[in-house]
């Protein structure tokens, strides 16, 4: 009797408990997939259906908009397309995808109870290549400020500076909007004139690039005053000759002119100026002086000069002395050029075209005379020389023949001559 009242109760409640499972397993018959696209790619959305008995398939969008019901389109939006309704499997794609179409899709399954699985779409926007934006101009002795820019990527990008191999540290920026970011790397670097033409490059990397990098090649554009300095002709100028004389200039930017003109007097009329080149032909010595070359841009001016001497046409010796040439740059406020006033420095003399001549008197025979006239000389002394020696030889005087002329007397009376004739004998 207890067997059976067991038995009444225990095998109603077991089918309960395997039909409520079974019911149970019905539920977990919708699995959605996610899926990662690029922006402008396609996408393909995907619900996996168990044990699907027929019943009522919906997807929809992330704003719950129906896109199909049971594989028919409930939305005109052309870019989705129902690809594949099996009883196993549900696929729409989407075509041209967009940030606006990230999010979650849901796979709808209606049963006695609505059962969902939603499948996100996730949008990927690679960097473009960057730009750059000078933000403060490259002056020499100043800094140039220059800014790195991605203006669209999601994620964000990431910015590198190089130069030379070189990473350059920047100040990163970046700003949000709807879903995707603007990135910005800004360096400060000083700069000098050689600088000017130096490359920089901007590397944007980014997860959905796979490893390559975006890259933007710069050149630094460094501005300075100009430099001027004229190229004198070899050798001297005499009468007749042509002058030619070339004003070369550097400067950034280049000057929109060059002058050119004479210190203290006006230019020959037979000057010709064509851009940076001055030529006089038939030169004469009225055309001796000066002459200055000058160029100006909106950073400075500088000037450079050259001294002409002419010779006439009389054959001399020379002595050519190289010319030099000197420029004195001078740095003026953009906004207030300085007026170009030469700079000129009466007790300074540079040598130009100078030329150190000599007279045209013959050195040789100058040098000729010179020697004889030494020649004539030391004759001379060498004659009176001899003459003295031989005048200091033994001779007798007047007085000193006397003496002896009075001895010998004085000896012959001692011994009994005749003294007159001993005189006789003895005088001279």
């Amino acid at each position: 009797m207890a067997f059976a009242t067991v038995w009444n109760y225990c095998v109603p409640l077991a089918i309960l408990t395997i039909a409520y499972l079974v019911r149970t397993a019905r539920c977990q018959a919708v699995q959605a997939e996610n899926v990662t696209v690029l922006e402008g790619g396609t996408a393909q959305i995907s619900c996996r259906l168990q044990n699907y008995d027929g019943s009522i398939v919906v997807i929809q969008n992330p704003r719950r908009q129906t896109l199909f019901f049971n594989g028919t389109r409930a939305l005109k939006d052309e870019r989705f397309q129902m690809v594949l309704f099996t009883p196993r499997l549900v696929r729409i794609e989407l075509t041209n995808v967009s940030v606006s179409d990230e999010g979650g899709y849901f796979c709808q399954l209606y049963t006695d109870d609505t059962h969902h699985q939603v499948a996100t779409l996730s949008v990927s926007v690679p960097p473009e290549t960057p730009t750059v934006e000078v933000k403060q101009k490259a002056v020499e002795g100043g800094e140039a400020e220059l800014s790195c820019v991605s203006p669209r990527s999601k994620p964000a990008a990431t910015l590198r500076w190089v130069r030379g191999g070189r990473e350059l540290p920047g100040v990163v920026s970046q700003q949000e909007d709807f879903k995707t970011f603007s990135v910005s790397s800004t360096i400060r670097i000083p700069v000098e004139r050689k600088d000017n033409g130096a490359a920089l490059s901007c590397e944007a990397s980014h997860p959905a690039l796979g490893g390559v990098k975006r890259t933007r090649h710069y050149r630094l554009n460094v501005y300075f005053a100009p430099t001027v300095s004229i190229v004198p002709p070899p050798g001297i100028l005499r009468e007749g000759d042509s002058l030619s004389l070339n004003c070369a200039v550097t400067g950034n930017p280049m000057p929109r002119s060059i002058q050119w003109s004479r210190i203290n007097e006006t230019l020959p009329e037979r000057a010709e100026i064509s851009g940076p080149n001055l030529q006089i032909s038939r030169l004469s010595q009225s055309h001796n002086g000066t002459y200055l070359c000058q160029a100006q841009n909106d950073y400075g001016w500088a000037g450079d000069h050259y001294s002409l001497l002419v010779y006439d046409n009389v054959s001399v010796t020379t002595t050519v002395v190289p010319p030099t040439t000197t420029s004195q740059p001078i740095t003026s406020h953009p906004s207030n050029p300085t007026p170009v006033v030469p700079i000129w420095d009466p007790y300074h003399k540079d040598p130009g075209a100078v030329v150190e001549t000599h007279s045209a008197v013959p050195y040789a025979v100058i040098g000729g005379v010179l020697a004889l006239l030494v020649f004539t000389v030391i004759c001379v002394l060498i004659i009176t020389i001899w003459c003295s020696v031989r005048q200091k030889g033994s001779y007798l005087t007047h007085e000193a023949s006397g003496l002896d002329e009075h001895g010998e007397v004085q000896e012959a009376f001692l011994n009994g001559n005749d003294a007159t004739q001993g005189k006789k004998e003895y005088l001279l």
